[in-house]
Protein backbone atom coordinates (compact mmCIF):
# COMPACT_ATOMS: atom_id res chain seq x y z
CA UNK A 1 0.00 0.00 0.00
CA UNK A 2 1.44 3.52 -0.92
CA UNK A 3 1.85 6.11 1.60
CA UNK A 4 0.25 9.39 1.16
CA UNK A 5 2.39 12.87 2.71
CA UNK A 6 0.74 16.07 2.10
CA UNK A 7 3.44 18.99 2.39
CA UNK A 8 2.92 22.66 2.56
CA UNK A 9 5.77 24.01 0.13
CA UNK A 10 5.72 27.45 1.82
CA UNK A 11 5.79 25.84 5.70
CA UNK A 12 7.86 22.72 5.23
CA UNK A 13 9.07 23.30 8.95
CA UNK A 14 5.54 22.51 9.61
CA UNK A 15 5.85 18.94 8.26
CA UNK A 16 8.73 18.01 9.63
CA UNK A 17 7.17 15.00 10.82
CA UNK A 18 5.81 13.88 7.30
CA UNK A 19 8.87 14.23 5.46
CA UNK A 20 10.86 12.93 8.08
CA UNK A 21 8.69 9.67 7.87
CA UNK A 22 9.40 9.58 4.01
CA UNK A 23 13.11 10.29 4.04
CA UNK A 24 13.14 6.91 6.38
CA UNK A 25 11.25 5.01 3.54
CA UNK A 26 13.95 5.91 1.57
CA UNK A 27 16.61 4.72 4.10
CA UNK A 28 14.75 1.24 3.74
CA UNK A 29 15.19 1.26 0.71
CA UNK A 30 12.25 1.56 -0.89
CA UNK A 31 10.44 4.12 -3.48
CA UNK A 32 8.76 7.46 -2.80
CA UNK A 33 7.24 10.38 -5.51
CA UNK A 34 8.14 13.94 -4.60
CA UNK A 35 8.00 17.43 -6.24
CA UNK A 36 10.32 19.17 -7.94
CA UNK A 37 10.38 22.34 -9.62
CA UNK A 38 10.18 20.33 -13.07
CA UNK A 39 8.40 17.42 -12.56
CA UNK A 40 7.27 14.75 -9.66
CA UNK A 41 10.24 12.42 -9.60
CA UNK A 42 10.22 9.22 -8.32
CA UNK A 43 13.06 8.21 -6.05
CA UNK A 44 15.35 6.05 -4.48
CA UNK A 45 18.91 5.25 -2.55
CA UNK A 46 21.10 5.66 -5.63
CA UNK A 47 23.73 3.69 -3.44
CA UNK A 48 21.15 0.55 -3.14
CA UNK A 49 20.84 -1.71 -6.30
CA UNK A 50 17.79 -3.30 -4.95
CA UNK A 51 16.51 -0.14 -4.47
CA UNK A 52 16.93 1.46 -7.83
CA UNK A 53 15.46 -2.17 -8.98
CA UNK A 54 12.15 -0.92 -7.50
CA UNK A 55 12.41 2.50 -9.64
CA UNK A 56 12.41 0.03 -12.87
CA UNK A 57 9.89 -2.12 -11.70
CA UNK A 58 6.90 -0.18 -10.50
CA UNK A 59 7.81 2.40 -14.18
CA UNK A 60 7.88 -0.60 -16.66
CA UNK A 61 11.49 1.58 -17.28
CA UNK A 62 13.92 -0.36 -19.68
CA UNK A 63 16.87 -1.29 -18.01
CA UNK A 64 19.48 0.86 -20.45
CA UNK A 65 17.92 4.58 -19.39
CA UNK A 66 20.29 6.25 -17.07
CA UNK A 67 18.52 7.78 -13.85
CA UNK A 68 19.70 11.56 -12.83
CA UNK A 69 20.80 11.84 -9.34
CA UNK A 70 19.56 14.21 -6.88
CA UNK A 71 21.74 15.98 -4.61
CA UNK A 72 20.63 18.58 -1.88
CA UNK A 73 24.04 20.06 -1.31
CA UNK A 74 27.05 20.51 -3.60
CA UNK A 75 29.49 19.51 -1.57
CA UNK A 76 27.93 15.83 -2.04
CA UNK A 77 29.46 15.24 -5.69
CA UNK A 78 33.14 15.06 -4.27
CA UNK A 79 30.93 11.07 -2.55
CA UNK A 80 29.62 10.58 -6.46
CA UNK A 81 32.02 11.93 -9.22
CA UNK A 82 35.83 12.03 -9.91
CA UNK A 83 37.09 14.94 -8.35
CA UNK A 84 39.12 16.40 -11.02
CA UNK A 85 36.67 15.87 -13.63
CA UNK A 86 34.63 19.20 -12.46
CA UNK A 87 36.57 21.92 -13.93
CA UNK A 88 35.66 26.04 -13.38
CA UNK A 89 33.62 25.71 -16.36
CA UNK A 90 31.36 23.43 -14.20
CA UNK A 91 31.53 25.05 -11.18
CA UNK A 92 30.31 28.47 -13.51
CA UNK A 93 26.82 26.07 -14.24
CA UNK A 94 26.34 24.96 -10.76
CA UNK A 95 26.41 28.75 -9.14
CA UNK A 96 24.58 29.79 -11.79
CA UNK A 97 22.09 26.73 -12.03
CA UNK A 98 21.83 25.19 -9.06
CA UNK A 99 19.82 24.62 -7.07
CA UNK A 100 17.49 23.88 -10.89
CA UNK A 101 16.60 22.46 -14.01
CA UNK A 102 20.41 21.64 -14.81
CA UNK A 103 21.88 18.02 -14.88
CA UNK A 104 25.21 17.88 -15.24
CA UNK A 105 26.76 14.87 -16.34
CA UNK A 106 30.56 13.83 -14.72
CA UNK A 107 32.92 10.74 -14.83
CA UNK A 108 31.07 8.71 -12.12
CA UNK A 109 33.28 7.65 -8.92
CA UNK A 110 33.81 3.68 -8.87
CA UNK A 111 31.56 2.30 -6.78
CA UNK A 112 30.04 4.97 -5.51
CA UNK A 113 26.22 4.16 -6.84
CA UNK A 114 24.66 1.20 -8.16
CA UNK A 115 25.31 0.72 -11.70
CA UNK A 116 21.97 0.72 -12.63
CA UNK A 117 21.36 4.24 -11.97
CA UNK A 118 23.87 4.38 -15.27
CA UNK A 119 23.05 1.52 -16.87
CA UNK A 120 26.38 0.69 -17.08
CA UNK A 121 28.10 4.00 -18.24
CA UNK A 122 31.20 5.38 -16.82
CA UNK A 123 29.08 8.79 -16.27
CA UNK A 124 26.20 9.86 -13.88
CA UNK A 125 23.73 13.20 -14.09
CA UNK A 126 23.69 15.12 -11.27
CA UNK A 127 21.29 17.89 -10.42
CA UNK A 128 20.46 20.37 -6.92
CA UNK A 129 16.36 20.74 -7.43
CA UNK A 130 14.97 23.60 -6.54
CA UNK A 131 12.15 23.05 -4.60
CA UNK A 132 11.35 23.55 -1.02
CA UNK A 133 9.76 19.77 -0.43
CA UNK A 134 12.29 18.38 -2.33
CA UNK A 135 15.72 19.62 -0.58
CA UNK A 136 14.13 19.06 2.86
CA UNK A 137 13.61 15.32 1.79
CA UNK A 138 17.08 15.14 0.38
CA UNK A 139 18.36 16.62 3.57
CA UNK A 140 16.78 14.31 5.41
CA UNK A 141 17.31 11.27 3.79
CA UNK A 142 21.22 12.02 3.76
CA UNK A 143 21.51 9.93 0.48
CA UNK A 144 21.72 10.49 -3.22
CA UNK A 145 19.16 10.08 -4.62
CA UNK A 146 18.29 8.70 -8.30
CA UNK A 147 14.67 9.86 -9.28
CA UNK A 148 13.22 9.35 -12.85
CA UNK A 149 9.56 11.11 -13.33
CA UNK A 150 7.14 9.51 -11.28
CA UNK A 151 4.90 7.79 -14.21
CA UNK A 152 4.62 4.86 -15.72
CA UNK A 153 7.25 4.97 -18.63
CA UNK A 154 6.55 6.28 -22.08
CA UNK A 155 3.55 8.39 -20.30
CA UNK A 156 3.28 11.97 -19.63
CA UNK A 157 5.57 12.78 -17.04
CA UNK A 158 3.68 14.29 -13.73
CA UNK A 159 3.02 17.87 -12.47
CA UNK A 160 0.82 16.81 -9.56
CA UNK A 161 0.58 13.92 -7.09
CA UNK A 162 -2.94 13.10 -8.61
CA UNK A 163 -1.04 12.20 -11.95
CA UNK A 164 1.33 9.81 -9.67
CA UNK A 165 -1.32 8.31 -8.34
CA UNK A 166 -3.01 7.38 -11.29
CA UNK A 167 0.15 5.44 -12.93
CA UNK A 168 1.51 4.44 -9.76
CA UNK A 169 -0.47 4.00 -6.82
CA UNK A 170 0.12 0.48 -5.02
CA UNK A 171 3.45 0.03 -6.92
CA UNK A 172 5.53 2.46 -4.82
CA UNK A 173 6.32 2.85 -1.21
CA UNK A 174 4.77 6.77 -0.55
CA UNK A 175 4.00 9.98 -2.01
CA UNK A 176 4.71 13.22 -0.69
CA UNK A 177 2.10 15.30 -2.12
CA UNK A 178 3.47 19.09 -2.47
CA UNK A 179 1.33 20.37 -4.89
CA UNK A 180 2.23 21.44 -8.51
CA UNK A 181 5.41 21.62 -10.58
CA UNK A 182 6.57 24.96 -11.70
CA UNK A 183 8.71 24.63 -14.52
CA UNK A 184 7.08 21.72 -15.74
CA UNK A 185 9.13 20.06 -18.45
CA UNK A 186 12.35 18.15 -16.89
CA UNK A 187 15.69 19.58 -16.34
CA UNK A 188 18.47 20.12 -18.91
CA UNK A 189 20.74 17.78 -18.96
CA UNK A 190 24.29 18.86 -20.46
CA UNK A 191 28.06 17.47 -21.05
CA UNK A 192 30.99 19.62 -21.22
CA UNK A 193 33.52 17.68 -23.69
CA UNK A 194 36.89 18.63 -24.83
CA UNK A 195 35.46 22.32 -24.57
CA UNK A 196 32.45 22.10 -25.81
CA UNK A 197 29.11 22.09 -23.79
CA UNK A 198 26.71 19.40 -25.50
CA UNK A 199 22.42 19.72 -24.66
CA UNK A 200 21.91 16.02 -24.17
CA UNK A 201 18.64 17.11 -23.38
CA UNK A 202 16.53 20.91 -23.71
CA UNK A 203 14.81 21.59 -20.75
CA UNK A 204 13.87 24.28 -18.04
CA UNK A 205 17.64 25.91 -18.82
CA UNK A 206 17.86 27.12 -21.77
CA UNK A 207 21.07 27.34 -24.77
CA UNK A 208 20.51 30.58 -24.31
CA UNK A 209 21.24 30.93 -20.27
CA UNK A 210 23.98 28.74 -20.98
CA UNK A 211 25.63 30.22 -23.46
CA UNK A 212 25.35 33.89 -21.61
CA UNK A 213 27.07 31.89 -18.74
CA UNK A 214 30.04 30.23 -20.80
CA UNK A 215 30.07 32.65 -23.50
CA UNK A 216 33.62 31.27 -24.50
CA UNK A 217 32.15 27.66 -25.07
CA UNK A 218 30.81 26.51 -28.00
CA UNK A 219 26.90 25.14 -27.39
CA UNK A 220 25.91 22.49 -29.28
CA UNK A 221 22.01 21.65 -29.42
CA UNK A 222 20.47 18.62 -29.06
CA UNK A 223 22.46 16.49 -31.39
CA UNK A 224 20.63 13.72 -31.42
CA UNK A 225 17.17 12.92 -30.06
CA UNK A 226 17.04 9.38 -31.30
CA UNK A 227 19.54 6.44 -30.01
CA UNK A 228 19.69 3.18 -31.87
CA UNK A 229 18.28 0.27 -30.29
CA UNK A 230 21.98 -1.09 -29.35
CA UNK A 231 23.02 1.69 -27.83
CA UNK A 232 22.68 2.82 -24.33
CA UNK A 233 21.53 6.70 -24.30
CA UNK A 234 24.12 9.26 -22.48
CA UNK A 235 21.16 10.95 -20.76
CA UNK A 236 17.49 10.33 -20.13
CA UNK A 237 14.72 11.17 -22.91
CA UNK A 238 17.39 10.26 -25.72
CA UNK A 239 15.40 6.37 -26.65
CA UNK A 240 12.29 5.28 -26.53
CA UNK A 241 8.86 6.82 -27.01
CA UNK A 242 8.02 9.13 -24.05
CA UNK A 243 5.29 11.69 -22.73
CA UNK A 244 2.76 9.86 -25.13
CA UNK A 245 -1.31 10.35 -24.34
CA UNK A 246 -3.31 6.55 -24.91
CA UNK A 247 -4.70 8.12 -28.77
CA UNK A 248 -3.06 8.83 -31.96
CA UNK A 249 -1.05 11.87 -32.05
CA UNK A 250 0.76 14.12 -34.43
CA UNK A 251 1.99 17.69 -35.16
CA UNK A 252 1.78 20.01 -37.53
CA UNK A 253 3.84 23.48 -37.68
CA UNK A 254 4.63 26.03 -40.44
CA UNK A 255 5.44 29.38 -40.39
CA UNK A 256 2.07 30.68 -41.83
CA UNK A 257 -0.47 30.74 -39.25
CA UNK A 258 -3.49 31.06 -40.90
CA UNK A 259 -2.49 28.06 -43.07
CA UNK A 260 -1.54 25.71 -40.05
CA UNK A 261 -4.84 26.41 -38.54
CA UNK A 262 -6.48 25.11 -41.66
CA UNK A 263 -4.64 22.33 -42.07
CA UNK A 264 -5.29 21.31 -38.75
CA UNK A 265 -9.32 21.72 -38.85
CA UNK A 266 -9.57 19.97 -42.22
CA UNK A 267 -7.70 17.15 -40.59
CA UNK A 268 -9.86 17.19 -37.44
CA UNK A 269 -12.97 16.69 -39.83
CA UNK A 270 -11.86 14.17 -41.38
CA UNK A 271 -10.99 12.16 -38.09
CA UNK A 272 -14.60 13.29 -36.92
CA UNK A 273 -16.00 11.69 -40.48
CA UNK A 274 -14.18 8.45 -39.58
CA UNK A 275 -16.15 8.23 -36.22
CA UNK A 276 -13.26 9.25 -33.94
CA UNK A 277 -13.15 11.33 -30.94
CA UNK A 278 -10.70 14.32 -31.76
CA UNK A 279 -8.43 16.53 -29.74
CA UNK A 280 -6.56 19.74 -30.44
CA UNK A 281 -3.80 21.20 -28.52
CA UNK A 282 -3.03 24.75 -29.35
CA UNK A 283 -2.62 27.87 -26.93
CA UNK A 284 -4.39 30.62 -26.04
CA UNK A 285 -3.92 33.07 -28.84
CA UNK A 286 -5.55 30.23 -31.33
CA UNK A 287 -8.26 28.19 -29.56
CA UNK A 288 -10.97 29.92 -30.67
CA UNK A 289 -10.43 29.32 -34.09
CA UNK A 290 -10.98 25.51 -33.69
CA UNK A 291 -13.78 22.81 -33.23
CA UNK A 292 -13.19 19.45 -32.28
CA UNK A 293 -14.26 16.96 -29.35
CA UNK A 294 -11.55 18.20 -26.78
CA UNK A 295 -10.07 21.62 -28.09
CA UNK A 296 -7.00 22.36 -25.25
CA UNK A 297 -5.66 26.30 -24.84
CA UNK A 298 -2.07 24.99 -23.22
CA UNK A 299 -0.64 28.68 -22.23
CA UNK A 300 0.36 31.05 -24.29
CA UNK A 301 3.01 31.77 -26.86
CA UNK A 302 3.67 35.13 -25.69
CA UNK A 303 4.78 33.54 -22.23
CA UNK A 304 6.23 30.14 -23.43
CA UNK A 305 7.29 29.18 -20.19
CA UNK A 306 3.38 28.52 -19.42
CA UNK A 307 3.11 26.21 -22.63
CA UNK A 308 5.84 24.13 -20.11
CA UNK A 309 4.21 24.25 -17.37
CA UNK A 310 0.84 23.24 -19.06
CA UNK A 311 2.12 20.78 -20.89
CA UNK A 312 1.99 17.58 -19.71
CA UNK A 313 -1.34 17.98 -17.67
CA UNK A 314 -3.13 18.67 -21.17
CA UNK A 315 -1.99 15.09 -22.60
CA UNK A 316 -3.37 14.09 -19.81
CA UNK A 317 -6.55 15.02 -20.49
CA UNK A 318 -6.45 13.98 -23.52
CA UNK A 319 -6.67 10.50 -22.19
CA UNK A 320 -9.23 11.20 -19.26
CA UNK A 321 -11.89 12.64 -22.13
CA UNK A 322 -10.74 9.13 -23.77
CA UNK A 323 -9.54 11.43 -27.26
CA UNK A 324 -8.61 9.14 -29.86
CA UNK A 325 -7.14 11.49 -32.49
CA UNK A 326 -4.75 14.08 -31.60
CA UNK A 327 -3.13 17.49 -33.77
CA UNK A 328 -1.00 19.17 -31.37
CA UNK A 329 -0.02 22.84 -32.87
CA UNK A 330 3.60 23.20 -32.85
CA UNK A 331 5.81 25.94 -31.57
CA UNK A 332 8.83 27.85 -32.20
CA UNK A 333 11.83 26.49 -31.05
CA UNK A 334 13.49 29.17 -29.26
CA UNK A 335 13.95 29.40 -25.41
CA UNK A 336 12.22 26.72 -23.74
CA UNK A 337 10.40 26.08 -27.23
CA UNK A 338 13.24 23.91 -27.75
CA UNK A 339 12.45 21.77 -24.49
CA UNK A 340 8.60 22.35 -25.67
CA UNK A 341 9.05 20.82 -29.16
CA UNK A 342 11.83 17.71 -28.27
CA UNK A 343 8.08 16.62 -25.61
CA UNK A 344 5.98 17.09 -28.21
CA UNK A 345 7.75 15.08 -30.61
CA UNK A 346 8.25 12.33 -28.54
CA UNK A 347 4.98 11.85 -27.39
CA UNK A 348 4.10 12.31 -31.16
CA UNK A 349 6.33 9.55 -32.37
CA UNK A 350 8.07 11.82 -34.45
CA UNK A 351 4.84 12.44 -36.52
CA UNK A 352 5.44 15.99 -38.17
CA UNK A 353 3.38 17.83 -40.82
CA UNK A 354 4.93 20.97 -41.87
CA UNK A 355 2.65 23.08 -43.74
Amino acid sequence: MTKYWKVDPDRVSDNGGEIVEAAALLRSGDTVAFPTETVYGLGADATNTTAVERIFSAKGRPSDNPLIVHIADAGQLADLVEPTSVTPDHHRLMEAFWPGPLTIVLPVKTGSISSLVTAGLTTVGVRIPDHPVALELLRKAELPIAAPSANSSGRPSPTLASHVREDLDGRIGGIVDGGGTGVGVESTVIQLVEGGLYILRPGGVTAEQLQSTLPAIRIHETEREDVQASETPRAPGMKYTHYAPKGYMHIVYGDDAPAVAAWIQRDIQAAMERGESTGILTFEERASQFEADLVIACGSLAEPETIAQELYAALRKFDQQGIQYIVAEGCPETGIGQAIMNRLRKAAGHRLVRV
